[in-house]
């Protein structure tokens, strides 16, 4: 494909779209997973957190074509989203004044990067698509998805300090996710083909399976915190 090429340009346009459209979904997770650290360490946790979601791209992009096609691997993935869904809801307990910030920080990049793991299968599929093999324009689709997702990161932490209701919705995007990829593994799709619509029925399923799963825990950690101790 020459740069030349109406079609270079065309890739070029598709990738921009594709990277706008998939860095939100990492941007969120930065974004769940960073919003209890300190401000001072906030933007170390999205920059330490965007750099480990481009870095499993560039790591997938070696493996994915063959990752995607093994049976339950997305099943697994699924359900992994699903935990981490969970617990972004429901946000880390009160913080123990003996425990220091910097293990805080490595646990929301820790966060991150599993679900980084589970997502970026998705996104360098698309970017790979779009790119027909070619290496110039793959590289380009990582590198414009580093800024994407720090400024996309850092607008949506701003929203979720402001607005914490919007940590559920969030924490329900991951878990549509997480049923999507579920109803798309190999093993589903091949047992129920004849049904279409069951990707966006299971993730609307689960997305509302992981916000009930984060209230009533939510729930039972106020109520054992209200219990006297005697």
């Amino acid at each position: 494909m020459d740069i030349n090429d109406p079609q270079f340009l065309v890739a070029v346009l598709q990738i921009v779209w594709i990277d706008l459209l998939l860095s939100g979904d990492n941007a969120i997770v930065i974004a769940l997973a960073c919003r209890g650290l300190p401000e001072d360490r906030r933007r170390t946790g999205i920059l330490l957190g965007a750099a480990t979601a481009v870095g499993l791209r560039i790591l997938f992009a070696l493996i994915v074509s063959t990752l995607l096609e093994i049976p339950l691997l997305r099943i697994a993935g699924g359900l992994l989203l699903v935990t981490i869904a969970v617990k972004l809801a429901m946000g880390e307990p009160e913080p123990d004044p003996t425990v220091a910030a910097s293990g805080t920080l490595w646990r929301a990049v820790r966060t991150i990067a599993i679900a980084d793991a589970v997502m970026s299968l998705d996104n360098v599929v698309a970017v790979a698509a779009a790119a027909k093999g070619h290496t110039a324009l793959f590289v380009f689709g990582l590198v414009l998805s580093i800024p994407l997702i720090i400024m996309g990161a850092s607008l949506i932490t701003a929203l979720l300090i402001r607005f914490p209701v919007i940590v559920w919705a969030g924490a329900a995007l991951l878990g549509w996710i997480a049923g999507e990829m579920i109803a798309t593994d190999p093993l589903v799709a091949g047992r129920l083909a004849p049904m279409p619509h069951l990707p966006a029925i299971t993730g609307g399923a689960v997305a509302l399976l992981v916000v009930g799963i984060a209230f009533l825990l939510t729930q039972c950690r106020t109520a054992m915190r209200e219990q006297p101790r005697g």
